[in-house]
């Protein structure tokens, strides 16, 4: 309940007892409308239950409401007519007491509803036997009967309890229900031969009319046509019933049926039903003598032969009066008036005594004839206080009755709540409240009450009239203050006495039960859904006492709670208290609620409660809780995830612990059986080993085949890159052969390789080095270092040469130029000069002459020394008269254009390489020498015998890889050619 207060300002309170202005009616009227608006139509006064009608589903009465209530505390969910019904049943469970549920109302206000969930929520909850659920289905089916017989639509209620209902649920001492017995008040047997327009009387005479069979009709004599029978057709409210009479006949027979009703008892009660209404078509007229008579009987043999009478017995009673003497009988005729009193007194005195003779077959259905201990339920479903513009007898009756029950209502409440406060050892202060036992005592109080009044007045000698009563009436208690003057239609001889009688009787019944009560409220008269009626409503609020019954129950605390409950709820304010209160109750309590800053005046401890004084107390207690909440499902939300999180965690953990036991053991396995397998190769392998040498056979097979491979798959990160690598993988010796044949299949593969990537511009300079290989290699010093020069297609760009040198060449094209040093052959002088070769001869420049022309086909030979010098000489044909001589020359590349003049001339023979000396030809009988020699230094000089010494200090051709390393720009990169492939 106290959740709900967060919300208080837009759907009120859940119970009035929590209303600051709680004697006012306005203050209550505005929280029962809020709560209307919001379809929330129950709320609570302590325990009683107010229930506003709302004339729609509002889908609140499912079985997943039904199990949300069951076993659950009083106020620990949203007021509901099934808190009510689960609160009486386990009070009855565990104390072992007698129930009552009391449920009163208007007309149209919703008891009957009420009075059938209860009774569904008992049968959909209560534990249940096979052969106890005939019992079951006997104590909900009766409602079907009852509201047949007992119900009738009228201006207020289509489906209006025209009689009060008490029925007892008896239960064994398990909770079972086991039978039931139900006691009817005061049916109202006025509406059988009176309705008021728009009204209709009881279902039953519709639904017979409606669905009978053809059969059934015929033999009551009856036909389908309402308006064909007086006492149905006079307020014309037949046709307008929103009632599905054809539909209720079904169920009707269906719940006879059930209730074990036999045949023969179905057809004389519809029998006593027809003759009703053959009886209401009993017409009269008056004769000369002022006396009635009835002209057609056809009626009457209907009724007789429904009644089992005869037809002379029944015109008698209808048209005679019987008066007793002491010794002699008088009959009387009756006047045309009275016998339509008679006649319609016979048809409520049957229809009464007909519902009377229901109830106890019914009730005959329902007992349970074991003598077990057994507790019972009441729900007493009683008509509420109404006043009309035109009040009946049997109006008066029903007001009396409901002033009864208030006055009991208050008397049982504040007798609990003073045994409540003496219990809890607080100080009772004492209620001002309106006592009706004054009213009461105007009604029934002997020899001065208005019903003794009215017996009297029904058995005094002489004529009694409404008119005498009244004037007793003013005569005996016209000064009494709650008094005023009505009009009685007629006079109900010892009806009242007998109703005061069943009502005090049924007031023993209550009293010695413990009650729950139900107060159901009509918000408007048209039966809208969401219309409140203030005027309406006030009116009801103000005749069920339910602002009585709010100022008894505030007249001291408007809240009370049992310390664990009020502990529990809200420790969380107290830093003491949170998260848990070791002590006891009452003390953590009284801690709490010195931290929250509670004033004396505001509160009272009791030995199990603490009782509040004002809701507001409540209210800032319950606003204090719903702040600090917010705070607090954080922490429990953290909390709860890192317990959800840790169980994730455990759960992984285990399961990875499990994981991890497996995945070792197969890994165990694993390595076991990889072990044995290695065990097994090695074996084989030593034995392999052992065996290597024999011819292949099972013993070495696998080891050969192992070592083939191996070999061959390692041999592949051995391979020689290119032809001058000599790497090669060491082979074992059973491979030995295969891998000479593997070494020469690569090397060729190779050369291969190499031969097809060479261009034509570097083949031919590899031939000019295998020819140069041909004529220096082993001769000459220097050689070796010369190889990984590549020569130069020329020394001399065409651009250096002089145009007229060019002119004088002619049309020869020149195929190689160098700079050279020429020495005279006489004096040995040194001279630069370029030497350009062409296809036919060698010429040797000075700037823009030719010094001198050397014809291939005159050039004898080509000298140089085995020295690293750069010295050659080309010896020409002394024959020849056109040359001058042998031409001395000095160049840096002399291997280079040694190789070139060769290829020109195309002989390689011409070249001599001399040791120590060399001769040449100066003119015609004359020859000159240079003499060839090594020294510390490099010298050349004329020696005193005229002869051209030339020493060499060091290799030629380390000066000479100097001299070119940035000059030779036009050399292509060589890699020096593969012994035997020179040529």
């Amino acid at each position: 309940m106290e959740g709900a207060l967060t919300a208080r300002d837009k759907v009120g309170v859940q119970d009035f007892v929590l209303l600051d202005a709680h004697t006012s009616e306005s203050a209550f009227l505005d929280n029962l409308r809020k709560r209307f608006r919001e379809n929330l139509i129950y709320t609570y006064i302590g325990t009683l239950l107010v229930s506003v009608n709302p004339y729609q589903e509002l889908g609140i009465y499912t079985l997943s409401q039904m199990e949300l209530y069951q076993g659950v505390n009083f106020f620990e969910l949203p007021p509901h007519v099934y808190a009510i019904a689960d609160n009486a049943y386990r009070m009855m469970c565990s104390e072992l007491t007698n129930h009552l549920i009391l449920i009163s109302g208007e007309s149209g206000a919703g008891k009957t509803e009420a009075s059938k969930k209860i009774l569904q929520y008992f049968a959909m909850t209560c534990p249940m036997t096979d052969s106890l659920e005939i019992a079951r289905d006997r104590l909900l089916l009766s409602n079907p009967v009852l509201e047949a017989f007992g119900n009738a639509k009228t201006l207020r209620n289509d489906n209006s309890s025209r009689f009060g209902k008490y029925m007892d649920i008896q239960f064994d001492f398990k909770g079972i229900p086991i039978g039931g017995h139900i006691i009817g008040y005061l049916i109202e047997k006025s509406r059988v031969v009176y309705q008021n327009h728009g009204e209709r009387n009881f279902h039953i005479f519709y639904q017979l009319l409606e669905g009978g069979e053809e059969q059934l009709l015929a033999y009551l004599g009856l036909e389908r046509d309402p308006q064909l029978y007086r006492y149905l057709a006079q307020a014309h409210g037949a046709n307008e019933s929103s009632m599905d009479d054809r539909n209720d006949w079904k169920t009707v027979s269906n719940a006879f049926a059930v209730i074990d009703f036999t045949e023969d008892d179905l057809e004389n009660l519809f029998g006593i039903i027809a003759s009703i209404l053959h009886l209401g078509n009993v017409c009269f007229r008056e004769n000369h003598q002022g006396c009635a008579t009835i002209p057609v009987i056809n009626e009457i043999k209907w009724i007789a032969k429904l009644l089992g009478v005869q037809p002379s017995a029944l015109l008698e009673a209808l048209t005679h009066r019987k008066i007793e003497a002491q010794t002699e009988e008088v009959i009387c005729p009756l006047t045309l008036e009275n016998s339509v009193y008679a006649r319609d007194a016979m048809a409520k005195a049957v229809y009464g005594r007909t519902f009377t003779w229901l109830v106890n077959k019914i009730n005959s259905s329902l007992v349970n004839k074991e003598f077990t201990k057994k507790t019972v339920i009441g729900l007493l479903d009683i008509y509420g206080f109404e006043v009309f513009d035109k009040n009946g007898f049997e109006q008066f009756c029903i007001n009396y009755c409901n002033e009864k029950l208030q006055q009991l209502l208050i008397e049982r409440t504040l007798k609990a709540e003073q045994a409540e406060y003496e219990m809890e050892g607080i100080e009772w202060e004492p209620i001002q409240y309106f006592n009706n036992k004054i009213i009461c005592d105007l009604v029934e109080e002997r020899h001065k009450g208005i019903i003794s009044i009215l017996d009297e007045e029904c058995i005094r000698p002489g004529p009694a009239s409404d008119l005498s009563f009244l004037e007793k009436l003013e005569e005996k208690v016209g000064k009494h203050a709650h008094f005023q003057t009505f009009l009685v239609e007629k006079l109900e001889e010892k009806v009242g006495t007998q109703f005061k009688t069943s009502l005090s009787s049924l007031l023993e019944i209550l009293i010695s039960k413990e009650p729950s009560y139900i107060r159901c409220i009509k918000p408007n008269e048209r039966k809208e859904p969401s219309k409140f009626d203030d005027f309406l409503i006030r009116h009801q609020i103000k005749y069920l006492g339910l602002m009585e019954h709010l100022r008894v129950r505030r007249a001291g605390f408007a809240y009370r709670r049992k310390y664990e409950h009020f502990l529990q709820r809200y420790k969380s304010l107290c830093p003491d208290t949170w998260p848990h209160w070791r002590g006891p109750p009452a003390e953590g309590v009284e801690r709490l609620i010195k931290y929250i800053g509670y004033k004396p005046e505001e509160y009272k401890l009791g030995r199990t409660k603490i009782f509040i004084r004002f809701p507001r107390t409540l209210f800032a207690t319950e606003d204090a809780f719903e702040f600090s909440k917010h705070q607090l499902v954080a922490r429990i939300q953290a909390t709860y995830k890192a317990c959800l999180e840790r169980r994730v965690y455990v759960k992984k953990r285990q399961a990875a612990i499990k994981l991890e036991t497996h995945w070792r053991g197969a890994l165990a396995r694993k390595e076991a059986e990889r072990r044995k397998w290695a065990v097994l190769i090695i074996r084989r392998f030593i034995k392999g080993f052992i065996h290597r040498d024999k011819p292949l056979c099972p013993d070495n097979e696998e080891f050969v085949v192992f070592v083939r491979k191996n070999y061959i798959l390692n041999l592949r990160y051995h391979v020689p890159k290119n032809v001058l690598d000599k790497r090669w993988l060491r082979p074992p010796g059973i491979l030995q052969n295969a891998s000479d044949l593997l070494r020469k299949m690569c090397v060729r593969n190779l050369v291969r390789k190499y031969c097809r990537g060479i261009t034509a511009e570097r083949k031919a300079l590899m031939q000019q080095k295998a020819v140069a290989s041909a004529v220096f290699r082993g001769k000459k010093e220097g050689y070796a270092e010369s190889l990984n020069k590549p020569f130069a297609n020329s020394r001399i760009d065409e651009g250096d040469i002089n145009p007229k040198v060019l002119q004088l060449i002619g049309n020869e094209k020149i195929q190689y130029g160098i700079p050279v040093i020429k020495y005279d052959r006489k004096g040995f002088k040194a001279r630069q000069r370029q030497l350009i070769l062409t296809q036919k001869a060698a010429y040797v420049v000075e700037l823009a002459k030719i010094k001198q022309k050397i014809e291939y086909s005159a050039l004898r030979g080509v000298s140089t020394s085995n020295l690293s010098d750069g010295f050659l000489v080309i010896h020409v044909s002394p024959g020849a008269n056109k040359h001058k001589g042998d031409a001395i020359l000095q160049c840096e590349h002399v291997f280079e254009v040694v190789t070139k003049l060769v290829m020109l001339v195309k002989k390689e023979n011409i070249v001599h390489v001399v040791q120590g000396s060399l001769q040449f030809y100066i003119s015609p009988g004359r020859e000159g020498t240079i003499v060839f020699d090594t020294g510390p230094e490099e010298q050349i000089y004329k020696d005193k015998n005229g002869q051209l010494t030339v020493v060499s200090g060091c290799v030629w051709g380390g000066r000479e890889a100097l001299f070119d390393e940035n000059k030779d720009e036009n050399a292509a990169n060589f890699s020096p050619p593969v012994d035997g492939l020179e040529s």
